[in-house]
């Protein structure tokens, strides 16, 4: 049964930082090839992890790679600050910028094209959020329009059937994503306050993900584990496997 297709990719490079979409990619067996595969350190907290969460203006940040992808080694990664400054992610300017803004001592920690472990990325491999469903939470809010980025997709499907909230029946079924990549749904992503922040100002606005709760038992988008690993591209089809 044809769900829908791929409508874009994202993969973020440098945990908590803005993601790049980008036309084709890998699936590996953690996830998209290189998503979340390099972090900010907070050495003021135990060696947690720098994140929205605590720092929110890390959404300002974009983290891409510059390179081809390689399963030996990770392309160059770099990182656009919100004044538009290219520099690399471990660049001594950038972090005692870093450090600045938010208050912490900040290190790097990065991981390899073959694997990166569940925490870094989240709690399973790969998030997939719908078109419709994010049509409706615009709806619902009554607000603005409702940025993508604020639920940081891995994929987001264009589906078929424009059924708001229907992944929530998906839980326990596989698909098949183009020729080549299996994905199991193993369970709804539970929201926090990050998707109060607007990607482009840094600003919280806590109405939104109080809509998600109240509408939506505060889920939006669904975890998937990776059954089979391959390449993927924009347009691929998705259907069910069983």
């Amino acid at each position: 049964m044809l769900i829908g297709r791929i409508n874009e990719i994202v993969r973020h490079p440098v945990k908590s930082l803005r993601g790049e979409s980008v036309q084709k990619t890998k699936i590996m067996d953690y996830g998209l090839y290189g998503d979340r595969s390099h972090a900010y350190i907070d050495e003021t907290k135990d060696g947690d992890f720098l994140t929205i969460t605590h720092f929110q203006e890390m959404v300002q940040y974009q983290a891409r790679f510059v390179g081809e992808e390689s399963v030996n080694e990770y392309p160059k990664v770099e990182v656009i600050t919100p004044e538009g400054k290219a520099l690399n992610w471990d660049d001594e300017e950038l972090l005692k910028e870093l450090e600045t803004k938010s208050n912490r001592k900040v290190s790097t920690k990065k991981y390899t094209p073959t694997h990166v472990p569940i925490g870094p990325i989240a709690v399973e491999h790969i998030l997939l959020t719908t078109d419709a469903s994010l049509e409706k939470v615009e709806e619902l809010w009554g607000k603005d329009e409702v940025d993508a980025r604020r639920f940081r997709p891995n994929i987001m499907i264009a589906l078929e059937d424009k059924k708001p909230f229907v992944e929530e029946d998906w839980v326990g079924r596989r698909i098949r994503i183009g020729s080549e990549v299996e994905l199991e749904f193993v369970g709804h992503c539970v929201r926090c306050m990050i998707i109060t922040v607007d990607p482009d100002n840094a600003e919280r606005d806590p109405s939104l993900h109080k809509t998600v709760i109240k509408e939506n038992n505060n889920h939006f988008g669904i975890y998937a584990s990776v059954i089979k690993t391959g390449n993927i591209q924009v347009n691929d089809e998705i259907y069910f496997i069983d």
